[in-house]
């Protein structure tokens, strides 16, 4: 610029690109876009000076006081329109700060007048006393109305909290519907028939041939409101299974003595209590394992009747309603009934012979469970097994018929197999010829005291044959009395005595032979325990016979008998004992001291008189002693000559 040269006005515009507002990250530009003709407007308003006008019209002492410091302003020409700019950045801020002030200015003042009294005084307007419980009533008002806009804000957030949970709780409904039959459908078998889930309870998978579907329905359990609460044992499943199989039911053996008339029994139901449930277990599982076993305790009967009636047997079997009568022993009678219970009559006739309640074998009950799932083994093999186009599989023996040209007898002894019927009466036999033998065991135990019988019974068995090892011993002498050591096997008919030295003997079904054999051991073991004591104190056995051919005849047995010496040979003791007539002890003494001895004409050597004289018999009840060998013990102390 030139010092010397006229002022010269440059107008500058801006230009018309428009401002980048923003860069993104790939590089377009995003540009702020033009103002519209109103925003246009606004924005030149603002830089109007609206106090330029007022300004210039005032006086000019007034403005040079309060301006001093402003400079004279060029006047323009005439005819120009008047439009001065801000000249400040910060006037629009200044001139707000200055209005504030204002207000500030004025607040403090009335706040001075209304604190210091000298400026003024407010004195308090007197009330009329009825106006002054008017707000407090307006006050409950306002308030009950108040609480009533809480309370009903609050009914309606309960009531859509509602409506919200039985949403959930019917889809939650439809969850556990779902994972329940998950849950069913991995322990039974389902099929889906047209829009029907249907499930089965039979064996025929495993093997039966039982005729009966045992088919149950799967349906939705809808019975609850689901407005209440729902219980702790709601299960959104269900099951419906037929008629004929709800309830519960077990086959009932037992053994009795024989019914004087066949014709008076009638149908046994006779129910157990119900098991508790498990917990945790669903209901629909309880249900369908209380049907199957509906189911299987049928098929057991059925298969039972069939072969009742099929067997031929010297005492035919009976068939009555829903029981099965036989005769193992003469008698008794085996019962094998059918209790089924539907839970909906309480009272039911019963049989007019009511067992004990505890006559039930729950042996056999078990057994026949085993028996009908081996026989649905048997058929799932035969049938499952591949067939060679030479020969059936089977038995070797059979194979070889042909070959070895068997005959029909032959034949027939290899293709002979025992069904239910047969294996389940066996077992019975054997469970009462075993309980017949341990009462017997048991009473001669309680009654005998002397000698004492123990039985120790094996708890490996078979269904067929049990042992029970019989120790007779006497009290304090156990070491020295050991010669009766009896195995029994109990069978199915008989029982077979096994003796120390290896002698067997077979008795019968008879509760009176076993009893009377056991009888003669305990009789001959006080003959044994003498020959065992008699070499303990030094004596000699002179005689000795478990079966005496002298004396009186034993109804039960033989008796037996033993003669001792003492050891210088001048006293003698002679024991009998049988099994009926009991124990009879007699002492023989030395002639010297037998003063009733008449002397004899011939025998004139004085060496005859050490022989021993006559017998006579000891008072055995009139000794002291806790049993007879403790007795016998003293005895020989007291007629054993001091050394």
């Amino acid at each position: 610029m030139m010092s010397g040269g006229p002022a010269v006005r440059v107008s500058i515009e801006s230009t018309c690109e428009r401002q980048v507002q923003e860069v993104s990250l790939d590089g377009m530009e995003t540009y702020v876009p033009p103002l519209s003709m109103s925003q246009n407007l606004a924005k030149l308003a603002q830089r109007i000076d609206f106090d330029q006008s007022s300004d210039s019209d005032e006086e000019g002492p007034e403005r040079e006081n309060r301006e001093p410091w402003s400079k004279p302003e060029l006047e323009e020409d005439e005819g120009t329109v008047k439009f001065q700019p801000s000249l400040w950045p910060w006037d629009s801020v200044r001139n707000n700060l200055r209005s504030s002030l204002t207000e500030m200015c004025v607040l403090h003042d009335v706040l001075s007048v209304l604190k210091e009294k000298k400026y003024m005084a407010l004195d308090p307007v007197s009330q009329d006393p009825a106006m002054t419980k008017t707000p407090q009533v307006f006050q409950l008002i306002s308030k009950k109305k108040s609480l009533a806009t809480a309370a009903q804000l609050l009914l309606k957030g309960a009531e859509k909290l509602t409506k919200s949970l039985a949403e959930n709780q019917e889809q939650r409904r439809q969850r556990d519907f779902n994972s329940e039959l998950l849950r069913l459908r991995s322990q039974w078998k389902l099929r889906k028939v047209g829009d029907k889930i249907l499930g089965d309870l039979s064996y025929r998978s495993a093997g039966s041939l039982f005729p009966h579907h045992g088919t149950f329905e799967v349906i939705k359990n809808t019975d609850i409101d689901l407005d209440k609460k729902i219980p702790d044992d709601y299960c959104p499943l269900d099951v419906q299974i037929p008629s004929d199989l709800e309830g519960s039911a077990y086959i009932k053996v037992s053994i009795q003595k024989q019914s004087p008339d066949i014709g008076d029994l009638g149908t046994v139901n006779l129910f157990r209590r119900q098991p508790k449930a498990k917990p945790g277990s669903q209901m629909w599982h309880l249900k369908l394992e209380a049907a199957q076993n509906v189911l299987l305790c049928k098929e057991i009967f059925a298969q039972l009747s069939r072969e009742a009636v099929q067997i031929k047997s010297q005492i035919p079997h009976i068939v009555v309603k829903n029981q099965i009568i036989s005769q193992p022993f003469p008698g008794l009678q085996l019962s094998i009934s059918l209790c089924h219970s539907t839970g909906e009559k309480k009272n039911q006739r019963a049989s007019p012979d009511k067992s004990k309640p505890d006559d039930h074998l729950y042996v056999l009950e078990h057994n026949l469970h085993q028996l009908i799932r081996e026989f649905h083994k048997q058929t799932l093999s035969s049938v499952v097994m591949p067939h060679p186009a030479s020969a059936p599989f089977g038995h070797k023996r059979l194979r070889l018929a042909g070959p070895m040209a068997y005959d029909k007898a032959e034949i027939s002894s290899l293709q002979q197999s025992e069904g239910l019927l047969e294996k389940i009466i066996k077992q019975a036999k054997h469970i009462f010829l075993r309980s017949r033998t341990a009462r017997t065991i048991d009473s001669l135990a309680s009654r005998v005291e002397d000698p004492q019988i123990q039985a120790h019974w094996s708890n490996i068995n078979d269904v067929y044959e049990s042992s029970v090892k019989v120790l007779i011993t006497s009290q304090g002498y156990e070491q020295i009395c050991k010669s009766i050591q009896l195995q029994l096997n109990i069978g199915v008919e008989q029982i077979r005595v096994v003796h120390r030295d290896g002698r067997v003997i077979t008795l019968s079904h008879q509760e009176q032979e076993l009893q009377d054999f056991l009888l003669s051991q305990m009789s001959q073991h006080q003959v044994h325990a003498v020959q065992q004591l008699a070499k303990v104190m030094g004596w000699h056995v002179l005689s000795f016979s478990n079966h005496v051919g002298l004396g009186p005849i034993e109804s039960i047995g033989n008796a037996s008998a033993i003669t001792v010496a003492s050891s210088n040979g001048e006293y003698a003791i002679s024991v009998r004992n049988g099994p009926e007539s009991g124990c009879k002890v007699l002492v023989q003494f030395p002639r010297s001291q037998a003063k009733e001895l008449p002397r004899s004409d011939v025998v004139q050597d004085g060496k005859w008189i050490h022989l021993r004289g006559p017998y006579k018999e000891v008072h055995w009840g009139r000794m002291e002693g806790r049993n007879f060998v403790y007795k016998m013990e003293l005895l020989m102390a007291a007629l054993t000559p001091c050394p």
